[in-house]
């Protein structure tokens, strides 16, 4: 078998602490936080002079994590909301219990609905929300 599990997906911001409101309000639990720095991560990620502040959040069943990273040195680059279609990690998606309630309480967290809420045959309603820094979000409330 080549791998066991996937870990955790990685977004880097500028505002640790708003990012982590943010996605604690999605329901994640932050698991914790640490600072990271030296040579061991500079050999790990390929720059130099890395200091990082990380935060480590899981999602409510425990298999799902996110680390959110803010970089003070070297400063992060390609900041800005990107739309959809372009190349990369476009989206994380997430599974709720109460779309509409989501998409308020993120809201209240900077979150913005990019376009609406649709329902997918009957198979569930689904979302995108843009969050802090541009992080998109999916959400899918399944029906029945």
């Amino acid at each position: 078998m080549a791998i066991q599990r996937m870990d955790n997906v990685l977004v880097v911001v500028e505002d640790l602490d708003t990012a982590v409101a943010f996605f604690q309000e999605l329901g994640m639990e932050l698991e914790g936080r640490t600072v990271v720095e030296g040579s061991w991560v500079e050999r790990t990620i390929g720059l130099d002079g890395v200091r990082a502040d990380i935060a480590m959040l899981k999602t409510p069943d425990g298999h799902g994590k996110v680390e959110l990273t803010r970089f003070h040195t070297p400063a992060a680059t390609g900041a800005g909301p990107k739309p959809v279609n372009t190349l990369g990690i476009g989206r994380l998606m997430f599974v709720v219990d109460d779309i509409e309630d989501v998409v308020a309480r993120l809201r209240a967290h900077g979150g913005e609905l990019v376009g609406e809420v649709v329902r997918y045959l009957d198979f569930c309603r689904l979302c995108y929300v843009r969050g802090p820094e541009g992080v998109m979000v999916g959400l899918t409330e399944e029906l029945g």
